[in-house]
């Protein structure tokens, strides 16, 4: 098994940006311009390594190579992004990746590009890229094809070579197993299983009682094996059951109006380890919107707006505006859900004045309602 660490550890210590590396600060995949641009590097590694994996580490500062991380990225559908626009799709792999000294909500992000025949081009248009659009890399650029296309060196060896120093070893489980039990204190209950003589899991979580049923809030789950955060809330419940196979995930959240709250199924993730040393990661979206007045829904999305449009003017907000600040994320998301599809926008005009207040609480909101809405609009 490949440790993920030790493979970004040796892919910065050892090599410049090339034909199957890549590396950014950030991904932006919310608008149009940031779709293409990551799906035109896609391209380009694919085409330009055929027969070996290619790499993008996202959360790395260009200009010195340190690492600085993102939040963790919950998207199990952003393959579906790919296929969407390219014609003859590479497999694509973004895994989370958690590093020392980076805090507990940061790690870094691994794009893996897996090998495939044949060019990889766009099927349609999106932002300046025509349909037909081919890109290569030449050196640390993702180029578009002009004439012939020739590999000159596929990469092979020294890709296989770099995944063989990054193999991993009794130490780096053992080490791995005690840095996540010494990282989470006590009241996160942290656990580790062994699964297949083979991998090792390790979870934290704080534990609630909800209507007889356990659950866990502020959640972290690693495969210690491959240093791969799978799961990572701050907000939602979780429930957590697991067999001899099998370590199953059920993610709730919280919605409602004022005060009359609900746990909602969001989805559920199937961890299925093999006798033959792989895992399959099942997703199953459980979520069904809750739906409201329509009356009360319409006065909410119009407060929201109004104070949206103060933010955006530097108008001074009330006290009970600024106390329905707290609560515009989550107002937003029922908004959305019951038919405001401009909602998500709406928010996402207020994301600097909510990253900006003093109690970080508000913007860990807007940080789940983003996600939250991130998977509805896939389903």
């Amino acid at each position: 098994m490949i440790n993920k660490r030790l493979l970004i550890k040796n892919l910065l210590s050892h090599n410049d940006e090339n034909s199957f590396y890549d590396k950014k600060l950030r991904l932006n995949l919310s608008d149009k311009e940031g779709k293409a641009k990551f799906i035109k590097h896609i391209c380009a590694l694919s085409n330009s390594n055929p027969d070996n994996d290619s790499f993008i580490i996202v959360g790395i500062k260009d200009a010195d190579n340190s690492i600085v991380g993102v939040d963790f990225f919950d998207d199990s559908k952003i393959q579906n992004l790919v296929n969407a626009y390219v014609d003859n799709p590479p497999k694509i792999a973004y895994e989370n990746i958690p590093f020392p000294r980076l805090p507990r909500y940061k790690v870094i992000g691994l794009v893996t590009i897996y090998p495939k025949k044949g060019l990889s081009k766009f099927s349609r248009f999106i932002w300046k890229y025509p349909y037909g659009s081919v890109f290569f890399r030449r050196g640390s650029n993702s180029m578009p094809l002009e004439g012939k296309f020739e590999i000159k060196n596929n990469n092979k060896a020294i890709v296989e070579a770099i995944e063989k120093n990054a193999s991993n070893n009794i130490q780096l489980t053992l080490d791995g197993v005690f840095d996540f039990m010494n990282r989470h204190k006590d009241e996160y209950n942290p656990k580790y299983r062994v699964f297949k003589e083979q991998f090792i899991l390790c979870w934290a979580g704080k534990k609630s009682n909800s209507n007889g049923k356990e659950l866990y809030n502020r959640v972290d789950i690693e495969l210690i094996n491959e240093q791969v955060q799978l799961f990572y809330s701050t907000l939602d419940e979780v429930e957590i059951k697991f067999n001899e196979h099998s370590f199953i995930v059920i993610e709730y959240i919280l919605l409602g109006i004022d005060k009359k709250e609900t746990y909602y199924p969001l989805e559920k993730t199937i961890i299925h380890f093999k006798d033959n040393g792989k895992l399959d990661i099942i997703k199953e979206f459980l979520f069904e919107p809750p739906q409201y007045d329509k009356v009360i829904i319409q006065h909410i999305y119009e407060n929201s707006n109004e104070i949206v449009r103060k933010i955006e003017k530097g108008i001074s907000l009330s006290v009970t505006e600024h106390e329905d600040v707290f609560r515009l994320p989550t107002n937003y998301l029922i908004c959305y859900l019951n038919g405001f599809s401009d909602s998500k926008e709406q928010l996402e005009k207020a994301k600097e004045y909510i990253r900006n207040l003093p109690d970080i609480t508000t913007y860990i909101k807007y940080k789940e309602a983003i996600r939250v809405l991130r998977k509805v609009k896939y389903h």
